[in-house]
C-alpha cells in the first residue's frame, strides 16, 4: 500500500481528503501533516486553537506532523521547515503528501515544484470535482463544520461562525465559491465520517484583524 501523508488545514477540503483517501485501497494515510503558527499556538489562516486540532487527529485516529512556523514567517522559513518535514517523510517510508486543493492551478504547481526533488508524489483526490457538488456531497455524507475566518472583502463577516451547510450554501453571494477555495472563508471540521465521534466546540469572541473576521472555538 502505498504510505501518505495529508496536508491538514482542519478545514472541510482536507477532512474530505482523508475521508476519499481512505475509501481507496492502495492507500494507507499514516498522519496529518499541518502547520502551526508558534506565536498563537494556532492553524495559519484558519485560526483554529491546538487543542482542537489535536482533537480532530484524536478523532480521525492519526498522528500529527506539526510544522512549527514563526511569526511573522517568511516563505523561505516555510520552504525550510516544509523540507525538514519531507526528509523525515521519506526516512520514514512515506511514498506521497496529499493536498485538498480544488482548482486552483498555481497552487498545484507550486506543491509539485516544492515536492519535486524530495521524490514523494503529490496527491490531489479532490482536484477538479465541482465545487458546488462537492460542498454539497460533504455534507449530505455527514461533514459538519463551522466558518473560522471570513475575508470581509468577499463575503459578509455575519457568515463567520456558522455552520457549513445547504442553508449557508444557499445564502452565498454568487460571487463566492461554495468552497471557498478562493480564501472567500475558512472552515473547522468537528464531525464526519473521517472521524470516530464528533467533536464538542465551544465557540468564544469573534475578532477582526487586517480585513478577516475570525471565530474562535474550543
Amino acid at each position: 500500500m502505498k504510505r501518505v501523508l495529508l496536508s491538514w488545514s482542519s478545514g472541510k477540503d482536507s477532512a474530505w481528503a482523508l475521508h476519499m483517501l481512505r475509501r481507496n485501497p492502495t492507500v494507507e494515510v499514516v498522519g496529518l501533516l499541518t502547520t502551526l503558527n508558534s506565536e498563537f499556538d494556532r492553524v495559519a489562516m484558519h485560526g483554529t486553537r491546538r487543542t482542537v486540532l489535536e482533537a480532530q487527529a484524536a478523532a480521525a485516529g492519526l498522528p500529527l506532523w506539526i510544522v512549527p512556523l514563526p511569526w511573522p514567517c517568511t516563505n523561505a522559513i516555510y520552504e525550510q521547515r516544509m523540507a525538514e518535514a519531507c526528509a523525515r517523510a521519506v526516512c520514514e517510508k512515506v511514498d506521497a503528501i496529499a493536498f485538498g486543493d480544488l482548482f486552483l492551478a498555481d497552487v498545484r504547481a507550486y506543491r509539485e515544484r516544492q515536492l519535486a526533488p524530495t521524490g514523494l508524489e503529490p496527491l490531489f483526490p479532490l482536484w477538479e470535482i465541482s465545487t458546488d457538488a462537492l460542498a454539497r456531497e460533504m455534507i449530505a455524507g455527514g461533514l459538519r463544520a463551522r466558518l473560522t475566518c471570513v475575508d470581509t472583502r468577499q463575503l459578509p463577516s455575519g457568515f463567520v461562525g456558522l455552520d457549513f451547510d445547504a442553508a449557508l450554501l444557499d445564502e452565498l453571494p454568487a460571487s463566492v465559491d461554495p468552497c471557498g477555495e478562493r480564501g472567500e472563508f475558512h472552515t473547522c471540521v468537528y464531525a464526519g465520517p473521517m472521524f470516530s465521534a464528533p467533536l464538542a466546540l465551544r465557540a468564544g469572541e469573534v475578532v477582526e484583524r487586517d480585513g478577516f473576521t475570525y471565530a474562535d472555538f474550543e
